[in-house]
């Protein structure tokens, strides 16, 4: 099924393709999205430093195929998950249906959603999504416009720098084979403060900041200071 327009203005369909192709593996353990279950703990952990997640409305933009999404609903919270990538929003259904963890998935865009749901939300997920997108600040701005005055947004993404490209890029993708080939494009990659200035513009406060620790040959997942890498950000919305 074709998308109309308006929802696709701020899409890769190059990006959309490959994860639509990818999507019969999203909740294959140890398949192509294997890491981000092995980090989905993490998010999970970085959210709880800063917000209770049972009984509070939360919308998970660009869910995927629903890793982040059925975790938080899992946790008592009442989740709202959008993407543009069709076939991956089916196995999302599908896999919640398999689970009996309820989500509301919606094929929709990140901006069309918030102009539609104008501060509605108490948190706002987008993890591991804005370097996908050729304008990440529209994607932020959609987020801000979501979530209440004084409520959590949370982002994840990737720091652009070259030891980023050899770990993400390089290691992960063509050595480790730990994500699917073509998944990263390195002049997509966002730094922090590039990161904080959209977010500022956006009316989104930043406390606090994480890196993921992420070893696949020990094993070893964790939080750390370190955000040259994979990174955590904590925004606030102003009152």
């Amino acid at each position: 099924m074709a998308l109309e327009s308006s929802q696709t203005n701020n899409a890769d369909q190059d990006e959309l393709d490959n994860f639509n192709r990818l999507s019969n593996t999203w909740w294959d353990l140890e398949g192509e999205f294997g890491a981000l279950h092995k980090i989905n703990p993490l998010r999970l952990e970085f959210m709880r430093k800063h917000h209770e997640i049972k009984n509070q409305k939360i919308v998970d933009i660009g869910c995927g195929g629903g890793i982040l999404s059925e975790s938080l609903a899992a946790n008592g919270a009442d989740v709202t998950g959008i993407d543009l990538a069709e076939e991956v929003l089916t196995v999302a259904k599908l896999h919640g249906l398999d689970s009996g963890v309820k989500v509301n998935y919606q094929l929709i865009a990140a901006e069309e959603f918030a102009k539609e749901n104008n501060e509605q939300f108490d948190i706002v997920t987008c993890m591991e999504m804005l370097e996908h997108v050729p304008d990440p600040s529209s994607i932020i701005q959609a987020a801000a416009e979501c979530v209440k005055p004084g409520g959590w947004v949370f982002f994840s993404t990737l720091n652009r720098n070259y030891k980023s490209y050899l770990l993400a890029i390089f290691a992960a993708e063509q050595v480790l084979n730990l994500v699917p080939k073509g998944t990263h494009t390195h002049e997509k990659f966002i730094t922090p403060a590039e990161m904080d200035a959209m977010a500022r513009k956006a009316d989104l406060y930043l406390r606090d900041a994480s890196g993921i620790e992420f070893n696949p040959l020990l094993n070893h997942y964790g939080l750390n200071d370190d955000l040259s890498v994979n990174y955590l950000l904590a925004y606030q919305k102003a009152l």
